[in-house]
Parts: C-alpha cells; sequence; structure tokens
C-alpha cells in the first residue's frame, strides 16, 4: 500500500465529508477513495470513519488522525513542490570539484562570466589533487585532468593537456639547449614529486608514436606544479610543465619551448558528473555552458608553431631523430 497516498486520500474525504467529493477533487472515483481507506484502516487497525449510504463521519480513531496529519502532510507536498521547483529553477548552488591548477586557471574565468549570465548561482568551489568521489560528496561537477574518470560518471574530454619540455631563456643562454632526450641527464632538471606518495613522477614523451617515460635528475624537487614552473621560471633548470601552467609563460616568451617532436599530449581535461535524470536546471545549464566554453582549449595548448623555440641556444640546437 502507498501509505502517503491513501493518507493524503483520507485526509481529502474528511476535510470534504464526502467519498464522492473527495474523488472529484483527485480526480478519481468514489470506490477508489473508499478502497484506499480501506486499505488504510486494515493497516492502521483502527475504523477511520462511520458509513452509512448518505454520508461518512470520522470516528475518534479517524478525528485523531485527522488532526495531527494533516498539517504534517500540507508540509510535506510544499516541500515536495519546492524540491520540484528547485530542479527547474536557475538559481542556487553548484557544488564544483578541480585540481589546483584546473581551478585558477582554468575555472576561474569560467565560473566569472557563467555568474554574469546567472546571477542568482552560487558556487562551492573545492580544490584538491585526488579524485572526488561526486555522489559520495554531493558534488554536482568535477573537472580533472589526466586519464579519463571512472566508468561510474559521465565524462567529457574537453581539451588535450600537452607535457612540454621547456625552460627559461636565462637557463639555455648559460647551459644550452638538449638535442635529444639522453642529453637531459647533464642538465639540470626540475621535477614533480605525487604530493600523496612523495614519489618523483617521471618524465613522460612520445617517440615514433609511442608514449615512453624516463626518469630525471631533478636539482628542485616541486610537490606543487605551480611551484614547478616558478623554479623553471627562475632558471633553476628544464622543467616539464602542462600546457594549462605553460601556455601563457611560452607565449610571452618568458619560457622556451624543448624538444617538441618528443611533446605528450595523451592526457587530457575532462568534465564529469554523476548520471543522474532529475539534474537541477542551473547544474544542467553550467555543463553545457563550460563544454561550450572549454571544448577545444586553444587557450591552453600550444600548435606546431608555437612550440618552435625562439632563443638562438635552443633554435640552433640539432634535431633528434
Amino acid at each position: 500500500m502507498d501509505e502517503l497516498r491513501a493518507i493524503s486520500t483520507f485526509i481529502r474525504a474528511a476535510e470534504l465529508g464526502s467519498f464522492n467529493r473527495a474523488a472529484l477533487a483527485q480526480g478519481t472515483t468514489a470506490q477508489a477513495v473508499s478502497k484506499a481507506v480501506r486499505q488504510l484502516e486494515a493497516h492502521l487497525g483502527v475504523r477511520l470513519f462511520h458509513r452509512s449510504t448518505r454520508k461518512s463521519a470520522l470516528t475518534e480513531e479517524g478525528q485523531r488522525l485527522f488532526d495531527s496529519a494533516r498539517d504534517s502532510l500540507q508540509a510535506l507536498t510544499e516541500a515536495l513542490q519546492g524540491a520540484r521547483s528547485a530542479a527547474r529553477q536557475e538559481e542556487g548552488l553548484i557544488r564544483i570539484s578541480a585540481a589546483g591548477a584546473v581551478g585558477r586557471k582554468v575555472l576561474m574565468p569560467l565560473l566569472a562570466a557563467f555568474g554574469q549570465r546567472y546571477p542568482g548561482i552560487r558556487f562551492d568551489l573545492t580544490l584538491e589533487d585526488r579524485a572526488t568521489d561526486v555522489v559520495g560528496e554531493r558534488i554536482d561537477v568535477g573537472f580533472r585532468s589526466g586519464n579519463p574518470p571512472d566508468a561510474q560518471v559521465v565524462a567529457r574530454r574537453l581539451f588535450p593537456i600537452q607535457l612540454i619540455l621547456c625552460a627559461s631563456p636565462g637557463y639555455l643562454a648559460e647551459h644550452g639547449a638538449p638535442a635529444r632526450l639522453q642529453d637531459l641527464a647533464r642538465h639540470r632538471c626540475v621535477g614533480y614529486r605525487q604530493p600523496g606518495t612523495s614519489r618523483p613522477v617521471p618524465w613522460e614523451f612520445k617517440v615514433k608514436g609511442e608514449t615512453v617515460f624516463q626518469c630525471v635528475p631533478a636539482v628542485v624537487c616541486c610537490s606543487d606544479p605551480e611551484a614547478e614552473m616558478q623554479a623553471v621560471l627562475q632558471g633553476m633548470g628544464i622543467g616539464q610543465i602542462d600546457s594549462i601552467n605553460a601556455a601563457a609563460p611560452l607565449r610571452s616568451g618568458a619560457l622556451v619551448p624543448l624538444l617538441a617532436r618528443h611533446v605528450s599530449d595523451r592526457m587530457g581535461l575532462f568534465l564529469y558528473y554523476a548520471q543522474r535524470r532529475d539534474m537541477p536546471l542551473r547544474v544542467r545549464r553550467f555543463i553545457d555552458f563550460a563544454a561550450e566554453q572549454l571544448q577545444g582549449g586553444e587557450r591552453y595548448w600550444l600548435g606546431a608553431a608555437e612550440l618552435r623555440p625562439r632563443t638562438p641556444a635552443a633554435r640552433h640546437a640539432p634535431i633528434d631523430n
């Protein structure tokens, strides 16, 4: 038995004083109303109405149930209506999760633009490098760089993320540029280590269509990708920087790309969310907006022409075959 429906039918019959009137109000038949009330009486083990051929009246037990349940049912009905309305609204809170650099460099401009379009939207942004359980942690939308999220979520690849070997013009003027991957062993290098494990992350390259990994001796090893890039900008060594962080300084000339033919681009930036048909309209609007604004992501990766080195030391280095 559907208790909520049965109680709703009982309250309507008690308010109107007639099964026929209750049936008209609910768009059903008097027989269906009578059946729902009988089922409720059998379920509770009490008689709720005195019945006659002409009218029905509440019993003492029926009156007590009516007095106690009417206000509660009204509050529940209003709460359900509010929830349905919220699902259609373009106002309210959107909870978002992303890695630190993605949140600061990619999402902040996006959130600002979306907020201007929908001023009733509020954001709760969580920045963390671990993969977020969007269901368990009540996250509406996640953004993650690297490999695709697991199959339990809907994921969209927005744009590729390149791993670009680069150095400052000052470093190259003093130490020269590597001509081939093997030359990295004699250069000063800036590395990255995973915050959770503290293990150095090997550099990743594309060689003849295959992905290869190479460990390098790091004179500086950072657990934060932006600190890693700052070390490279300060001329402390060569680093392999992701294109989200590296695009702007490479385009400005503050950094110089190296060994461009070996840039790996197998990773990407992914937008992901739980598979929910009843997604609030504000979340659906944001997902569509983010996909439209970030698809392709030319701002966050570099074309072949942009990966050509500009400094003499790098430009005149022998080509690695």
